[in-house]
């Protein structure tokens, strides 16, 4: 046992036992498993919180899935209804090209038309002007050569008889 009392292992454990004892005694312990407990609380309301927050960005990031699958649907429709509105236009356009195309043709035609017996009027005129001046000059070099001309004669005679 002596050599128990000279052994500085032996006084320190014994004093860390006493120090324990005192410690226990004192409370010591109350105040801090109260310690642990109100910091473990503190824990499990931050991990409340923090669940708290997960879940709800959770419903947030199926909320923003749902309203971009409907945008992307709504897209797609509008897209759908674009490219129908692009077809009918087109279709309409074709159509209107078609009618202003025959409109066109039948202005030209009625022109050329018109142009033709216009063309037709003034080869006529000129053809009686023609006519006129060749019997002008024919009556001209009769009348000129012969003091009576027969046609004029029988015409002279031919209108005292219509006119009595």
């Amino acid at each position: 046992m002596e050599h128990l009392l000279s052994n500085a292992h032996f006084w320190v454990g014994l004093a860390f036992l006493i120090f324990v004892v005192v410690l226990f005694v004192a409370g010591v312990h109350k105040f801090a498993w109260k310690a642990l407990g109100d910091a473990g609380d503190k824990v499990r309301g931050q991990l409340a919180e923090a669940e708290a927050l997960r879940a709800e960005a959770q419903r947030l990031l199926d909320k923003i899935k749902v309203e971009r699958d409907a945008a992307e649907k709504h897209a797609a429709e509008m897209l759908a209804d674009a490219e129908e509105a692009a077809k009918r236009m087109q279709a309409e356009a074709k159509v209107k090209l078609a009618e202003q195309i025959e409109r066109r043709g039948q202005l030209a035609e009625r022109r050329i038309a018109t142009a033709e017996a216009q063309a037709t009027a003034d080869v006529k005129a000129a053809a009686a002007d023609l006519a006129a001046a060749m019997a002008e000059q024919v009556l001209t070099a009769r009348i000129a050569g012969a003091k009576s001309d027969p046609l004029i004669d029988a015409a002279i005679g031919q209108m005292a008889a219509k006119l009595q």
